[in-house]
């Protein structure tokens, strides 16, 4: 309760509940809007936060995310388009309970579930926070390295495009984060002369190029205007589902809620796969599975609550350990270390306000979104009529500035205009960017941290001589071995089954 308080004392202040207030109405706007997810806003809003603390900035970005992940649901049960990836689930039954009547009650139970796994999520982040540092106390360079390299390997699970695409822009990832300065020689590494990559690639034109910069692209190049649908207004009392909805709706939040906490707090497991594991089981042990995708309240209800309670319980391994676990926690993660946060087990002691205020803002954000979303539904609706060819354009002139403010530097306008292009490329060409930043943001931790135990035991064997990297290296040695039996399992019943084909 002291540190909740703590957290509160940051949360409350009138200025930090701006910054609450301005991210959740953006955040939900943009979830909003299809195309553009909460990492390209994160990406394209980051150089904003420069100028703020530290605990006001991460404050402001958290409420863009959190608002995003509730906003991607009016647009999934409208017009079928997810706002965001989490929310196609959300398309599956809510559009047909759209078309079937009953728009209103949908986007209410999404709205109610939504807040009601946030506040669970929230509280049980509260519970957990002090057990890290007893669990995480003895922590060195190669239980840091051997951590990384699992969450490394698990960054491969989080592209949408194949294990092999993913493993090829996690591997490319980590080649930018060998540009610039060695982290224990001191030498300039791939810099070319050039001074602006001393330091490295910034992750911020790196995000806003290859998430913010390609999606705007993208859009410029659609020719589809189905997305600028009309839809009447709705009245507040239409947001409110029958008792008969609410009975089926309450059990689906309360499962939501746990499911999507605890899927949360595993690195690497996306909100995607919350979102699709949470309706997979709803659906599994429904009375009534035949109604699934045909409107039942409750595939909406189950997956809207999870993914919001997963958004919030992925913080645990953000925070505390330096894992992000999707590519908007990376660049989250990207922001703390702009402004002098190191994440990790001593996050908490040496930055009570930034972990507690979070924390607590994560309860004052989801009480403004429940505000926001249920009277003002009908206005954000409304964005739904403005043309991508406003639109982009003015995004557009937005990323150009907020690049170039970073350190008034024209070279990043290009680098970020280039990624962009970048990233719009591999997008045609099916390949995810998503690892690609991840590895970035872990490359550097991971280099520093293994060469820093190689100096400490002179060699490969510190990570086998301390019990808990020991078993974190175990666990990589598995996580590494394992596909690749599978993979030559496969292929040898593909071979055998080949065979006996052309025996028959």
């Amino acid at each position: 309760m002291e540190n909740l308080l703590l957290g509160l004392g940051v949360a409350l202040t009138p200025f930090n509940l701006l910054m609450a207030l301005i991210g959740a109405t953006i955040g939900t706007a943009i979830g909003v809007l299809p195309g553009l997810g909460p990492v390209a806003t994160i990406s394209i809003l980051m150089p904003v936060t420069f100028q703020l603390e530290p605990a006001s900035a991460i404050i402001m970005l958290c409420g863009i995310y959190l608002g995003a992940m509730y906003g991607g649901s009016i647009t999934s049960i409208l017009v079928n388009v997810p706002g965001e990836a989490a929310s196609v689930v959300t398309c599956l039954d809510g559009h047909q309970m759209a078309k079937n009547g009953r728009a209103g009650a949908a986007l209410g139970i999404a709205a109610f579930g939504s807040f009601t796994g946030g506040i669970i999520a929230t509280f049980g982040l509260i519970i957990l926070a002090p057990m890290i540092p007893q669990l995480t106390r003895g922590f060195g360079p190669p239980e840091y390295a051997m951590l990384v390299l699992a969450g490394l390997l698990l960054v491969t699970q989080v592209g949408n495009s194949g294990t092999i695409r993913s493993i090829i822009m996690a591997f490319a990832g980590l080649l930018l984060a060998t540009v610039g300065t060695d982290p224990i020689s001191g030498e300039q590494r791939f810099t070319f002369g050039r001074a602006f990559l001393t330091d490295g690639i910034g992750i911020v034109p790196l995000a806003i190029g290859l998430f913010g910069v390609s999606e705007l692209l993208s859009l410029a190049l659609q020719r589809d205007e189905t997305r600028t649908l009309r839809y009447r207004t709705l009245q507040v009392r239409e947001l409110f589902p029958s008792k008969e909805e609410w009975r089926l709706s309450i059990p689906a939040i309360g499962r939501g809620s746990g499911l999507g906490f605890l899927l949360g707090l595993l690195p690497g497991a996306g909100m995607s796969l919350v979102s699709f594991v949470t309706y997979a089981i709803e659906k599994s042990i429904s009375k009534t599975p035949e109604k699934f995708g045909k409107g039942a309240i409750e595939g909406v209800a189950a997956p809207e609550t999870a993914n919001n309670a997963g958004s919030q319980a992925a913080f645990a391994p953000m925070l505390s350990l330096g894992l992000p676990s999707s590519p908007t926690m990376g660049v989250i993660m990207g922001a703390l270390m702009v402004h002098g946060v190191a994440v990790g087990p001593q996050l908490i002691s040496r930055h009570p306000d930034v972990f507690w205020g979070v924390l607590a803002s994560m309860l004052v954000s989801n009480i403004l979104l429940i505000i926001l979303n249920v009277p003002l539904i009908s206005i954000f609706v409304r964005l739904l009529r403005v043309p991508y060819t406003i639109l982009v354009p003015m995004i557009m002139l937005f990323v150009v500035l907020g690049a170039y403010t970073i350190d008034n530097r024209i070279e990043d306008v290009w680098m970020t205009l280039g990624f962009g292009v970048v990233g719009f490329v591999l997008r045609r060409y099916g390949f995810d960017p998503a690892p690609m930043v991840l590895a970035y943001v872990l490359g550097g931790i991971f280099e520093r941290s293994f060469r820093q135990s190689l100096i400490l035991g002179d060699g490969p064997g510190i990570f086998f001589d301390r019990p808990v990297s020991s078993v974190l290296t175990t666990l990589c040695i598995v996580m590494m071995v394992v596909p690749l039996v599978r993979t030559v399992v496969k292929l040898r019943k593909g071979r055998s089954m080949r065979q006996e084909t052309e025996e028959a």
